[in-house]
């Protein structure tokens, strides 16, 4: 069996011996504030030109935004139809970043069915379409090749109900087929940067609060033992999403909600692709059906403006609830109730605030461009953006960092840089493993596995009806950082977004961390 990556396991023993090593220590590099994507990505991102590195987060990996996205990375389409072209296009170009060099295990190729359905005109279908061939022109213009994003085409009705048997029959004039890049787990992809990062040598500190930041460094606290300290660095990023504004003043954050339901798989029977449903009265907007080979089917999402203190957790309000089961029912044959709704979630896009003060307006229509801005003491914050890319906003930040504070290191290479796991599909395919671990640990998955084949114990579900296995959880304690039950369940696996599962997998969780050997966390 190999091991992992070299250096790139991060457990609780190496967060206790880098923390240790870090507060009160000599000055570093850089100092990243806050682990979802763009946060792990800009640690990767320096760490990979060379220089001395830290990144810290009060909770855990992905603990925010990042684990709540629609696991899909856009390309682009829907900024086309506002006129962002230069927003599509690098959306476009990070997609196929990701699909082809630094994370083909994670991201794969997605099919939607738009149907046409009596609620969809023909003036609508066309629009559709051209929107759709303009987003095989992006894929061409982005250079990403046709065997990775199939091209879009027109559907008979037969073969619109053979990949969306549960559509309603009645008026379906067939469909529209179109692909994008599906992600594994949002939440894997960030700990495999995380991990990526720590194999380039960064310190790599969750339960790490920033009580307060400035230019040259932070003043912490550590959550586990409520100790406080500092740690001096030559540049600062804050990279800590919608709370980004509670760390430096004069970011103006204006948080958008996007809810989640989350169905069985069962309730809908089989969904060979995901489903475009457009929302009625609106001309580019659409609800997700997003099935996810864990017996699970998401659907979302919305779009609406948060106002008010913005909690740790996001909670997905009744309205939104009941505005995508009305969307649903628009569509399908089967009936979708409140009580067949088994979990949802609802994640805040930090968008960057631009409007006048004291107006209002759409968060749908405020820009997803990202932006890198600095403070008055030198602070560099990168907000606004999206998950699909997120490694260009990181290396915006990291450049700014590196020009601002005069530091030695070269270009980002992390267009090439492949994470741990990655590697090319045609060596994927030939890993002995199942299929669905080489989906979320490509590389790593025969260790994984093994965990399984050495120890009974660790080789069934940890909850009947979902495929998670004991030996994710062991792999996830000793090489992705897990602390506790909840990083088990809520983030490197998905069992928690279900909460009767969550309960169910609780006591089983806590057997096999009191029980195996080496567990203990």
């Amino acid at each position: 069996m190999s091991s992992p990556a070299s250096g790139s396991s991060l457990s609780a023993a190496r967060r206790s011996r880098e923390l240790a090593g870090t507060v009160g220590g000599p000055v570093v590099d850089v100092l990243v504030v806050g682990l979802g994507a763009t946060g792990a990505g800009a640690a990767l991102d320096a760490a990979a030109r060379g220089l001395d590195v830290v990144a810290i987060d009060a909770h855990d990996l992905a603990f925010g935004t990042s684990r709540w996205s629609s696991k899909l990375i856009h390309g682009g389409l829907r900024y086309l139809a506002s006129a962002q072209l230069d927003v599509a296009h690098e959306s476009a170009v990070e997609r196929g970043v990701l699909m082809e060099r630094t994370a083909p295990h994670l991201v794969r190729a997605q099919p939607f069915v738009l149907p046409l359905t009596p609620l969809v005109s023909g003036g609508q279908a066309a629009l559709a379409w051209a929107g759709f061939r303009a987003g095989d022109t992006l894929r061409l213009a982005a250079r990403t090749a046709r065997a990775t994003l199939p091209a879009p085409r027109r559907l008979s009705v037969v073969e619109t109900r053979h990949l969306a048997p549960a559509l309603r029959a009645d008026g379906l004039r067939g469909g529209l087929l179109s692909w994008d890049g599906g992600l594994t787990d949002d939440a894997r992809l960030v700990t495999a940067l995380a991990r990526t990062a720590a194999a380039h040598g960064a310190r790599i500190l969750t339960r790490v609060r920033a009580l307060e930041i400035t230019g040259s460094g932070a003043r912490i606290r550590d959550e586990l033992t409520g100790e406080e300290g500092e740690i001096r660095a030559r540049a600062v990023i804050n990279a800590s999403g919608v709370w980004a504004g509670d760390l430096v003043d004069g970011i103006r954050v204006r948080p958008s909600r996007g809810t989640h339901l989350v169905l069985r798989s069962e309730h809908l029977g089989p969904l060979p692709a995901g489903l475009h449903i457009p929302v009625p009265g609106e001309t580019n907007r659409f609800v997700l059906v997003l099935p996810q080979g864990d017996g699970r089917v998401y659907v979302g999402l919305t779009d609406e403006p948060v106002d008010g203190d913005i909690p740790d957790v996001p909670r997905a309000p009744e309205t939104d609830i009941g505005f995508l089961l009305d969307v649903l029912g628009s569509v399908l044959d089967i009936p979708v109730h409140r009580d067949d709704v088994v979990g949802a979630f609802a994640g805040l896009r930090p968008l960057l605030d631009t409007t006048p003060s004291g107006t209002a307006g759409r968060t749908a229509d405020i820009s997803r461009r990202h932006a890198v801005l600095t403070s008055r003491d030198g602070v560099i914050t990168v907000v606004g953006g999206k998950l699909t890319t997120y490694r260009r906003m990181a290396e915006d930040a990291v450049d700014a960092a590196v020009a601002a504070r005069r530091l030695t290191a070269g270009p980002s290479p992390t267009a090439t840089l492949p994470l741990v796991g990655a590697a090319p599909p045609h060596a994927l395919v030939s890993l002995r493993a199942p299929r669905r671990l080489i989906q979320r640990y490509g590389t790593e998955a025969p260790d994984v596995h093994a965990f399984g084949t050495h120890d009974p114990r660790l080789a069934g579900p940890v909850l009947p009806g979902h495929p998670v296995t004991g030996a994710e959880l062991l792999w996830a304690v000793r090489h992705e950082g897990a602390l506790d039950e909840a990083d088990l369940l809520d983030r490197r696996t998905r069992i928690g977004l279900v909460p009767d599962d969550r309960a169910a997998a609780l006591d089983a969780v806590r057997a096999l961390l009191g029980e195996a050997p080496g567990w203990q966390v």
